[in-house]
């Protein structure tokens, strides 16, 4: 069995606090991805050692502190590690981090979010320009690949509570879900969560505003996103909502795969 885990941390100093790690090590997860560390590589050696029996590798924002950034951890050592994915924009934020095992790749990924302003909605536009023909190349590779992250996109109405409300808002407008869609039928990635879990009510991220996660109003915006092969090995999935670590939860998938 390969057990994969991916959050979005909302700060790696937070979730230590919030007792992740403890949480962590009793899932004998294979491989571990984070976004949103809000750290620097200089500060992660002393805050966030690696867990015992992991390999760990990070790729932060190199243009702003406290911003952005993933991180990767796995019990076995990658052949090979991807800081980036070739955008002069969005590279030194840290958003993309790819390990690569045999013939499997996981990646952490994290997406823009463009709910701040008008302009970070246009670099989210931006990205997910780019971002496309990263995913075609990938896909055509012949690799089985694992996208993990936080997608900042709520793909269909069944992945968000308040989906009339949120309509003209960042995370689920028209084109956003439009490409999500074209990921999926057109280039031909899988959606590994919604392949084995069709229920609705299942989200991964909840607004701190008024009684949103008391009363399960939330969104789907992390996901691994994965190869038609290694996407038809996933056996359960599971979204932990016993304890808050951040205003993501752990989202934990198990494939009848091993690195």
């Amino acid at each position: 069995m390969l057990r994969i885990i991916t959050l979005n941390l909302n700060g790696i100093r937070a979730a230590l606090s919030k007792g992740f790690p403890r949480w962590l090590a009793r899932q004998r997860a294979d491989v571990v991805c984070m976004q949103e560390l809000k750290a620097q590589e200089a500060d992660l050696a002393d805050l966030a050692p690696v867990p015992r029996g992991y390999h760990g590798h990070y790729h932060c924002c190199s243009t702003k502190k406290g911003y952005s950034g993933v991180a990767l951890y796995s019990r076995t050592k990658p052949e090979n590690v991807i800081c980036g994915f070739g955008s002069p924009e969005f590279d030194p934020e840290g958003r993309f981090l790819r390990a690569d095992y045999g013939a499997l790749s996981v990646v952490s990924v994290y997406l823009p979010s463009g709910s701040s302003s008008e302009e970070r909605q246009r670099a989210k536009f931006r990205f997910l320009e780019e971002f496309m023909p990263v995913l075609e190349k990938l896909i055509a590779s012949g690799r089985e690949l694992v996208l993990c992250g936080d997608w900042n996109i709520a793909h269909r109405e069944i992945d968000l509570k308040n989906w009339r409300s949120n309509r003209k808002n960042s995370g689920f407008l028209p084109e956003e879900r439009a490409w999500l869609t074209d990921v999926f039928d057109k280039v031909g990635w899988v959606d590994v969560f919604r392949r084995v879990d069709p229920r609705p009510g299942q989200y991964t991220w909840w607004s701190n505003r008024g009684q949103a996660w008391a009363k399960n109003v939330g969104w789907r915006i992390d996901y691994q996103i994965a190869t038609p092969g290694i996407a038809a090995r996933a056996k359960k999935v599971a979204i932990y909502k016993d304890k808050r670590f951040s205003d993501h939860a752990p989202l934990t998938i198990d494939y009848d795969a091993s690195l």
